[in-house]
C-alpha cells in the first residue's frame, strides 16, 4: 500500500476500515485463512501465528477518476488507484481496508493511465489540492457526495466478496454489527528521525454506533504504517463495541439464573483472547495507543467488562459446586 507520487509538499493518506465477524461457525485455521484471502493468484497471503493468528491478503487496486472529498465543496479531480486489502485476525474477525495517498501538488492536466498505474495506491490531483480540505471532507459523518471517490464502498465490496467464499458455512456463533473507521493522516516527509513526539492523534470521534473518524499527524511518508495502526484500532474498537452489546443484551446482573451468563459463552469462546493492542503496530506509532488508553480508555473498559463476566461465571458456579458437594 505504498508508492511514490513524485515531488510533493503536504502529503495525506486516507482510508476506511470495515470490520465484522467472519460469517462461519468456527475459527479458520492457518490454511483456511490463506485460502479465504487468496484474492490474487500471482501473490501469496501473508500469514503469521505470533502473538495471535493473523492473515493479510495481497493488495487489490481500483482505478478512480472522480472528484476528491471536500469540506468546502471545492471541486478537485483525482486520478489514480485505491489500494484495498483484507485482514483476518484470530481466524475470526474480518476487516477490509481501502486507502490512497495524495500530495497537494498535482498535475495541470490528466495524464495517460500508464502514469498512474506505476504508482499503486496513489491518487494524483488535477490542479492544486488543499490537504486540510480533503481531510475534513473525508472525515465528515455524511455519506460521500455523488461522483466523489468512495473508500467505504470499495472496502465494503471487498468485504462482501470475501464473505461469499464457499469456505464459510454462514452460521456465525452470535449476532454482531459491522463498524466503520474513516481515517486521514497528514504525513510529514521531513520528520523521519526517531519519530519521538511526531505521531499525534488530532481527533478521534464516535460519530454514531457504527462510524468512527480519526485524524492523525504522523512522522515519515509511510501510509502502510498508518493503515496498520488504523486496522488495529478498528479491530479493538469492534471487539469492545461487540462485547458491550453482548453484555447489554444478556441483562447480566439483573436477570436471574444461569441464562444471562450462558448467553455470553460465545464471547468467552471467540472474543476475549483477541484483545492485544499494538501487537502489529509500527514501533514509532505505538505511543498513539497510550493516548487512546488515557482517553477514552479502551483497555480499562475491556478489562472491566471481562472481569464482570468472569465474576458472574464464578457466582453461577458456586451453587453447582455446593450441590455437587452436598450430594456426596
Amino acid at each position: 500500500m505504498s508508492g511514490a507520487a513524485g515531488p510533493e509538499g503536504q502529503v495525506i493518506a486516507c482510508g476506511e476500515v470495515r470490520t465484522c465477524l467472519l460469517q462461519t461457525s468456527g475459527s479458520l485455521s492457518r490454511d483456511g485463512s490463506a485460502r479465504l484471502l487468496r484474492l490474487r493468484p500471482d501473490e501469496r497471503v501473508r500469514v503469521s501465528e505470533r502473538p495471535n493468528p493473523y492473515a493479510v491478503s495481497p493488495d487489490l487496486l481500483t482505478g478512480v477518476d472522480c472528484a476528491l472529498p471536500s469540506a468546502s465543496g471545492r471541486q478537485v479531480r483525482g486520478v489514480g488507484t485505491v489500494a484495498a486489502r483484507a485482514v483476518l485476525t484470530g481466524g475470526r474477525v474480518l476487516q477490509a481496508t481501502a486507502l490512497f495517498r495524495a500530495g497537494d501538488r498535482g498535475t495541470e492536466q490528466r495524464m495517460p493511465w500508464g502514469h498512474y498505474l506505476v504508482r499503486p495506491g496513489v491518487v494524483v490531483p488535477v490542479g492544486r489540492l488543499s490537504v486540510p480540505d480533503l481531510r475534513d471532507g473525508l472525515l465528515s459523518a455524511e455519506p460521500p457526495a455523488a461522483g466523489t471517490v468512495d473508500l467505504g464502498a470499495i472496502a465494503e465490496r471487498l468485504l462482501t466478496d470475501v464473505l461469499e467464499h464457499p469456505l464459510l458455512d454462514r452460521r456465525p456463533p452470535f449476532k454482531s454489527r459491522r463498524t466503520r473507521l474513516r481515517w486521514a493522516a497528514v504525513l510529514s516527509e521531513g520528520d523521519g528521525g526517531d519519530g519521538a513526539g511526531g505521531a499525534v492523534i488530532e481527533r478521534f470521534t464516535v460519530a454514531d454506533d457504527r462510524l468512527r473518524t480519526l485524524s492523525l499527524r504522523l512522522p515519515g511518508p509511510d501510509p502502510a504504517a498508518a493503515a496498520a495502526f488504523c486496522e488495529d484500532l478498528a479491530l479493538h474498537d469492534w471487539l469492545l463495541t461487540t462485547l458491550v452489546t453482548m453484555v447489554e443484551r444478556s441483562r447480566l446482573g439483573s436477570a436471574e439464573g444461569p441464562g444471562a451468563v450462558l448467553s455470553l459463552r460465545p464471547a468467552v469462546d471467540h472474543l476475549l483472547h483477541l484483545w492485544m493492542p499494538k501487537a502489529r503496530v509500527n514501533r514509532l506509532l505505538a505511543p498513539l495507543w497510550d493516548a487512546l488508553e488515557r482517553e477514552p480508555g479502551f483497555t480499562r473498559q475491556w478489562h472491566t467488562l471481562v472481569q464482570r463476566i468472569r465474576d458472574q461465571l464464578t457466582l453461577q458456579a458456586i451453587p453447582l459446586l455446593c450441590d455437587a458437594l452436598a450430594s456426596r
